[in-house]
């Protein structure tokens, strides 16, 4: 729990100056946006992640080499270390989130979501976060094995490190839980659910032979999400998240093969945003 408030903290730590500004900003035109009452409403946000993996096998083809074989029932973490040193990186570096969306109907309560997770999937690496044994069984130069060994660097290095990257297409249904009689600060519950494909950056050495690391449309993903979101003056918000996402992966180019996958992922999220009221003006 502590390592999950820390993570929390310094997100919020790092969107402050940016949130005091969108409210100063956002304070200025309010008056103004509640008699343009719109048919819809448009909202984009960024944030930070951390996640949790299921155990799974990972399946290495390389029919030139007279390799095929698994790693059996393997251990994934994304990229610890992250929140430490969040202000001293890129905004695109950490494991980072963006949603973008559109409220269409009349009751500002259905949307629909571009839903994007830059998330990290990092079965062993240099900085032996999780030196570990691995279980080897199949087929590696030709012939049989069933053996354990040590998955550790340089002979292995990461595994989706840059990036699992799930992008899913949501619908989103939101409900209001409170507000102050101002309405300058209200609280909503949201559901969301999609699907879409997988975009992971692909980056390993097995056995000491290293791919091009690369980006590529790898298999396909469904999500699901509840979030909680505080929006102040109509206009900034915070929306904090639990989400749960299957992942298959497949046809993942490595040194002279492939390889495929599939897990399950446990993950929380911190996003700053803005919405604007759009469309038609109602009567």
């Amino acid at each position: 729990m502590k390592r999950i408030e820390r993570h929390i903290v310094d997100i919020l730590r790092a969107g402050m100056p940016l949130m005091m500004f969108l409210l100063a900003f956002s304070s200025s035109t309010v008056a103004q946006e509640q008699k343009k009452e719109r048919k819809g409403e448009f909202y984009l946000s960024w944030g930070y992640n951390t996640e949790w993996y299921t155990h799974s096998d990972i399946h290495v083809s390389q029919p030139s080499m007279n390799n095929d074989y698994k790693f059996v029932d393997v251990y994934g973490h994304d990229y610890r270390g992250w929140d430490n040193q969040l202000l001293e990186k890129g905004l695109t570096i950490p494991q980072y989130n963006y949603r973008i969306g559109y409220f269409f109907n009349k009751k500002k309560n259905l949307a629909i979501e571009i839903n994007f997770d830059h998330t990290k999937f990092i079965f062993s690496d240099k900085n032996n976060f999780y030196q570990e044994k691995a279980h080897l069984v199949g087929t590696v130069n030709g012939r049989n094995v069933d053996t354990m060994l040590n998955f550790a660097w340089p002979q292995f290095v990461y595994y989706l490190n840059n990036g699992a990257n799930f992008l899913c297409f949501n619908i989103v249904k939101r409900w209001n839980v409170w507000q102050n009689k101002k309405e300058t600060i209200k609280v909503d519950g949201l559901l969301k659910g999609g699907l879409g494909p997988v975009v992971p950056h692909v980056q390993n050495t097995f056995f000491g032979m290293e791919n091009k690391p690369h980006f590529q449309i790898g298999g396909w993903n469904v999500g699901v999400e509840g979030a909680i979101k505080v929006t102040f003056f109509n206009t900034v918000f915070l929306e904090y998240t639990n989400k749960l996402d299957y992942a298959r992966y497949s046809g993942l180019k490595i040194y002279n093969g492939t390889a495929s996958q599939a897990f399950g992922c446990y993950e929380m999220v911190v996003n700053l945003g803005l919405s604007f009221p759009i469309g038609k003006r109602m009567e």
